[in-house]
């Protein structure tokens, strides 16, 4: 039962961590952050097992974890409300090619990570772009302005 109690904390713990980082730090993950996320996961692993290296430890952390994320991902698709707060919500970052500066400051996004990220989509200028969307995944979807 204490390894069920531990797994249960450390997937709300990794949940509430995951929305306070922010998507679009998640989404760019850079060589330190993938070593940093492996080491993440061993100490997140020696906190929910502690010393037990069974079998049956391993199964009721990974059920439970496993338990978790369906309950959620139900939770999200059967009340709708709960979708903001469990799913995120898209962020407009640029409407008619104006820069939406306070949404930038909301993400911890920059100017120049926004252009970035359009001349990667092949896109010279933000202002060709009439919207421009931070996706729940990080990614950012952009518009270009019909000629």
């Amino acid at each position: 039962m204490d390894v069920i109690l531990r797994a249960a904390f450390a997937f709300f713990f990794i949940f509430l961590l995951t929305r306070i980082v922010g998507r679009r730090e998640l989404n760019s993950l850079e060589p330190y952050d993938l070593i940093l996320l492996v080491v993440l996961g061993d100490l997140v692993q020696q906190g929910v097992t502690q010393s037990d290296y069974s079998v049956t430890g391993m199964v009721l952390a990974v059920g439970t974890i496993a338990l978790l994320v369906v309950a959620v991902s139900f939770v999200s698709f059967r009340f709708p409300r709960t979708r903001p707060v469990l799913d995120g919500e898209p962020i407009v970052v640029i409407q008619d090619g104006k820069i939406l500066d306070s949404n930038l400051r909301r993400e911890r996004l920059t100017r120049t990570e926004l252009a970035e990220e359009g001349r990667m989509q092949q896109i010279s200028s933000l202002e060709e772009v009439s919207w421009a969307i931070l996706e729940r995944s990080g990614q950012i979807s952009f518009i270009q302005k019909q000629s």
